[in-house]
């Protein structure tokens, strides 16, 4: 179990650590303009809220000496095979989804004068690997640093995925998800990160808030930071 340090510590821990190149992280952008993914309380589609917070995330991450390749931000990127296929020669991959809830937890009200579901039973982040990624332990010690200053940064992960997956770190939020073909297919470490659940009304509005938004890119961005500055290596040495 990854013991959660302060942000402090772990910052300095990652820029006191030797590393030849700067890491290069993938941030891939979850679903596309074709496919939406998820629609939200409020009838906006996952695809949107994937590359708002992913934008932002890409800047935190440059503000701590950490190269971004940018997969799909266009949205254009049909096969899934392929958003890793992009990412190859990266040191880390990470897809940004925000979540939802099956239709069996989804209640009804009326938004701008048309019916729109929602759930009242599921909210918090979640951070998925596969035990079929060629880099486990790599990708585990990342999610679960990831994890680890959410917390300590006021996140909350959802317990609500306990009802389908394994935990790797339950306690922090990781979960394993074997066959997501952008963790497994892959010759890199690779987290998929649901940053929230976009069908709980209170938290679709907090996940939109850009002040919040910054803290959340903040807190993956350090985590991220601590797991990668501390391999000292890079995929492109």
């Amino acid at each position: 179990m990854l013991k959660i340090l302060p942000q402090a510590a772990l910052l300095l821990l990652a820029l006191m650590s030797p590393v030849v190149a700067a890491p290069l992280v993938a941030v891939d952008v979850g679903h596309g303009l074709i496919d939406g993914g998820a629609i939200s309380a409020r009838g906006r589609n996952e695809f949107a809220f994937n590359r708002q917070f992913a934008a932002v995330l890409a800047t935190a991450l440059e503000q701590r000496r950490i190269a971004v390749r940018r997969i799909n931000f266009a949205g254009t990127i049909g096969s899934l095979r392929e958003r890793p296929q992009q990412a190859a020669g990266s040191d880390f991959f990470l897809s940004v989804h925000h979540d939802s809830v099956s239709t069996d937890w989804l209640q009804f009200w009326d938004w701008d004068g048309s019916e729109a579901s929602y759930t009242e039973v599921k909210r918090g982040f979640g951070l998925f690997v596969s035990a079929q990624n060629p880099d486990l332990a790599t990708s585990l010690r990342c999610a679960s640093a990831i994890g680890a200053v959410l917390r300590r940064n006021g996140f909350t992960p959802s317990p609500w995925h306990g009802r389908k997956h394994l935990p790797a770190d339950g306690e922090n939020g990781v979960w394993y998800y074997d066959n997501l073909v952008v963790l497994y297919r892959t010759t890199l470490p690779a987290v998929l990160f649901e940053a929230g659940v976009i069908k709980q009304r209170d938290e679709e509005l907090e996940l939109l808030d850009p002040e919040r938004q910054a803290r959340m890119a903040d807190a993956v961005a350090t985590g991220i930071a601590a797991c990668l500055f501390v391999t000292g290596k890079s995929a492109r040495d």
